[in-house]
């Protein structure tokens, strides 16, 4: 798809098939959406859809993880114009941290930490990735979150896969994504 071509009509999810599928092997994500971060309207629209379903609730910050929730969640947060905070794989940052074992889509095992200071009790955070595939890396922000006393006002990420983790997520949380209902299947089963 042409980086500068917008479709007549942009229905929800329109800028999904800007994605690439992976060529490099399993120890890769099975999707890269970064050109769809190099379209002006396809972010744009992404983010709108990511953020229609928290239209009115309160918020108070936005969090990405690392690396590439910190895109969208930057985004999202120039959007909503709130502040944004990072929440980074272990050693990556210079202050006092708090610190959450977990493990990712690919079976690693990793550790996520954020800075002790940015988030106070009550702070309502939009927790932002790229993917929740099986939950593991959204589980240890929420679970950062909360343990420093903040609220999860909610997850938001383009495909929450129909997984364990996935479901966990959406039975406790308010949840966004940008997969329509009908390519769900598709996504869950990496097609």
């Amino acid at each position: 798809m042409d980086l500068c071509h917008v479709p007549a009509a942009r229905e929800k999810g329109w800028y999904l098939a800007l994605m690439a599928p992976n060529v490099k092997g399993p120890n890769y994500a099975w999707l890269d959406p970064s050109r769809l971060y190099c379209h002006p309207q396809g972010l744009q629209d992404c983010v709108a859809d990511l953020l229609q379903p928290f239209q009115g609730d309160p918020i108070d910050m936005v969090a990405g993880i690392d690396a590439m929730g910190f895109i969208l969640g930057a985004a999202t947060a120039a959007v909503l114009q709130k502040g944004f905070l990072a929440i980074r794989k272990a050693g990556h940052l210079c202050v006092q941290t708090v610190a959450q074992p977990y493990t990712d889509y690919s079976g690693r095992e990793k550790v996520m930490e954020v800075r002790t200071d940015a988030i106070s009790p009550g702070l309502r955070i939009l927790l932002v990735d790229q993917w929740i595939e099986t939950g593991g890396t959204m589980r240890a922000a929420i679970e950062l979150v909360e343990r420093l006393g903040g609220a999860v006002a909610g997850v938001a990420a383009i495909c929450i896969e129909d997984s364990e983790g996935g479901r966990w997520i959406r039975e406790r949380y308010k949840c966004s994504h940008c997969v329509p209902s009908r390519l769900q299947p598709r996504f869950d089963h990496h097609q």
